[in-house]
């Protein structure tokens, strides 16, 4: 299997243009079960990593998930993740904000929830939801409370970059690398899951109405989105544009990135000296003395 990750990543400065990005590339698994092979595979040595990540407490890691709807991030966290220690790893959903969070600026619900050193934190949808869905509906804006001299639709998305990248970049200067992903739904693969939804009743729950009025403003999310990757896709915080029409080619994909993340970081688990090395002999000592007889 070869899965490059340079190949979906966006480099900064680059202007992105979605229609030239695939939604669906050449299977990295030639049939279901060498997908399951390679998945495990990744997940295993993601979980020896993860292990590692948390016993040196050096750096955090923050991965963030943004996509249309039905694109599958909740498929790939569980998936992806599926290996990983629970205690090192928290997942946070950002839907619409609260009335509290209103009152603060854009990124402090989500800066309350950022991982601590050792740990992954998933962010499945984010602060990016600001210069997306936001920018959409400019209405959304209009209600969040800000003072109206700030109300600028000309400068306020530019600015709100500038804000995400300054953040991105201060995180980075203390440890915490970011990984985002964009997974790339096409409008028709998303229509076919849409009709999966409906049609299979135990997937019923996941559609509602609003899911159609968003699909009608698919051409807006597509120029937003372009938007976004375009101003705040750094050699720090890299996006990566991820064909997402077939589910387990994303997985591979998702899960490969972030390996490769990881061995990026060098990690090493923490080394013991001469004075902590005789205090565990010491102690060993005195549990072997204190084994029952015919231990």
């Amino acid at each position: 299997m070869k899965i490059k990750s340079e190949n979906f990543c966006v480099k900064e400065g680059e202007q992105v243009d979605l229609r030239k990005w695939p939604t669906r590339v050449k299977p990295a698994y030639k049939s279901k079960k060498e997908y399951k092979k390679y998945l495990e595979e990744h997940v295993e040595k993601l979980s020896e990593l993860q292990r590692l990540h948390y016993a040196s407490n050096r750096y955090a890691v923050l991965l963030i998930f943004q996509a249309m709807d039905a694109a599958g991030k909740d498929g790939a966290i569980r998936h992806v993740m599926s290996g990983v220690n629970p205690q090192g790893c928290q997942v946070f959903s950002f839907k619409h904000p609260s009335a509290t969070e209103l009152e603060h600026d854009f990124l402090w619900r989500t800066t309350r929830s950022l991982p601590e050193r050792g740990r992954i934190g998933i962010f499945n949808r984010s602060y990016y939801e600001e210069v997306l869905i936001v920018r959409v509906h400019p209405e959304i804006l209009r209600g969040q409370g800000l003072p109206d001299g700030l109300i600028d639709e000309k400068t306020i998305w530019r600015e709100r970059y500038r804000s995400i990248v300054d953040l991105e970049n201060h995180l980075h200067r203390n440890g915490t690398r970011i990984i985002k992903f964009f997974l790339h739904l096409s409008e028709e693969e998303q229509r076919k899951r849409f009709l999966d939804r409906i049609d299979e009743p135990e997937k019923n729950w996941k559609f509602s109405q609003a899911d159609i009025v968003e699909r009608g403003f698919w051409k807006q999310y597509m120029q937003a989105y372009e938007a976004c990757l375009s101003a705040t896709s750094t050699k720090i915080a890299p996006w990566y544009v991820v064909p997402a029409d077939d589910k387990k080619n994303a997985r591979l994909i998702i899960s490969k990135i972030i390996l490769d993340t990881f061995n990026s970081l060098k990690m090493h688990y923490p080394k013991t000296d001469a004075r902590r090395r005789q205090e565990l002999l010491s102690i060993r000592e005195q549990l072997v003395k204190a084994a029952p007889d015919g231990d």
